[in-house]
């Protein structure tokens, strides 16, 4: 039996529900569950979840109030996984805030756990015993990858470039961000930076040294001396962020002295593929830019984050480093053969879009991803 958090959305709960029909059926909760009583734990786990929490109360109440909702859901959900050990627990992307506390609850209750989340592929779903995006259980050694792949040509070759076949560019949800086609790029010594959304969990759990997108604004800003003569930065703001960056941009751009430029109309893909590489924090577009073969430059914690794969630029000195070689930056085009293919082929799960049924998994891909949260939770 699988139990998991409604989602409120269609393609979500479809999603969960189709995994809990691999495992005999689903248990609902509309609301996570509450409890006054505390465990040695709760405070730990409060505090972490607190911390990356999407919206951030404001004030001094605000903060006791949302404290003491993450603190009750803490308590609640362990104590309700306590008393269903045989369950699953299963969230739609469960690493921040309340979410968080309700898969903390069912682990320190021993009860295995699936995170569930958006692929960056089209047609793909994320499943994970271990946590989505940079949380993922990926490995994170390129070895591990071409061991998977050697002697097989079947995962060295190019099958992977069909993930992309169907990519298209987000719809804007902004007036001041389009989609637009047909800019004449050509010619032009650019590295592309799709900017993502600031409050994101990508942004506020997995940013790493650069700590949110202005800050990595400015680190550019600081950086884009070091670029060969005649390059420059493009930048693109997020057509979901519900903020505009034009602060934080126009004093980047006044400290690079013109070598930022903003075009947030031209379509995301047409400026990749366009560019001589990508500059991102963990952003997709950096993994979608491997259709393109572009050469990519990642400033966070990213499961792509491998060197080889990316450029890794864990610091401004890395960053600036490879603005320098700007002309030269490559990448192992075998290693992203064999990891492409690894997530083709093991780790996003396939599912089908039913105008009625909703988004559904196979079932017996998702058996295998619930037979792998139990196992985890035996180890």
């Amino acid at each position: 039996m699988i139990t998991y958090l409604k989602g409120y959305a269609k393609k979500k709960d479809s999603f969960m529900s189709s995994v809990g029909a691999a495992d005999g059926g689903s248990r609902v909760l509309w609301t996570i569950p509450m409890s006054l009583r505390d465990f040695p734990e709760t405070r730990t786990r409060v505090d972490a979840a607190l911390a990356v929490a999407k919206r951030q109360p404001k004030g001094g109440v605000g903060r006791a109030l949302k404290r003491l909702l993450i603190r009750l859901q803490y308590n609640g959900s362990r104590r309700y996984f306590t008393r269903q050990p045989e369950t699953v627990a299963l969230c739609w992307n469960g690493i921040t805030g309340s979410r968080r506390v309700f898969m903390e609850g069912a682990r320190d209750a021993g009860v295995p756990t699936l995170y569930a989340e958006l692929a960056p592929f089209p047609g793909r779903m994320q499943l994970d015993h271990t946590g989505v995006n940079a949380l993922g259980s990926l490995p994170r050694d390129a070895r591990f990858y071409t061991s998977w792949a050697a002697g097989r040509p079947d995962r060295q070759g190019e099958d992977w470039r069909q993930l992309g076949a169907n990519l298209t560019a987000r719809v804007s949800r902004r007036a001041d961000v389009g989609q637009a086609t047909g800019a004449d790029l050509a010619g032009k010594n650019f590295l592309f930076v799709p900017l993502q959304v600031p409050n994101d969990s990508q942004i506020t759990l997995f940013s790493g040294w650069v700590g949110s997108v202005p800050n990595m604004l400015a680190a550019l800003g600081k950086a884009a001396a070091s670029l060969p003569e005649g390059w420059h930065i493009r930048v693109k703001e997020h057509p979901s962020a519900k903020t505009s960056l034009a602060w934080p941009l126009a004093s980047a751009i006044e400290v690079a002295k013109g070598r930022i430029v903003v075009d947030n109309q031209t379509d995301t893909f047409e400026q990749v593929r366009a560019s001589c590489g990508v500059i991102t924090i963990n952003s997709s577009v950096g993994l979608q830019a491997f259709f393109y073969d572009k050469p990519v430059i990642v400033l966070g914690e990213a499961f792509f984050a491998l060197p080889g794969l990316v450029e890794v630029a864990a610091s401004a000195e890395a960053l600036s480093g490879a603005l320098d070689r700007a002309e030269s930056l490559s990448f192992d085009p075998a290693l992203r053969a064999a990891f492409m293919n690894y997530l083709d082929q093991v780790h996003f799960p396939c599912v089908s879009d039913d105008p009625i049924a909703g988004v559904v998994i196979d079932q017996k891909t998702a058996q295998a991803r619930i037979a792998a949260a139990r196992a985890a939770v035996r180890r």
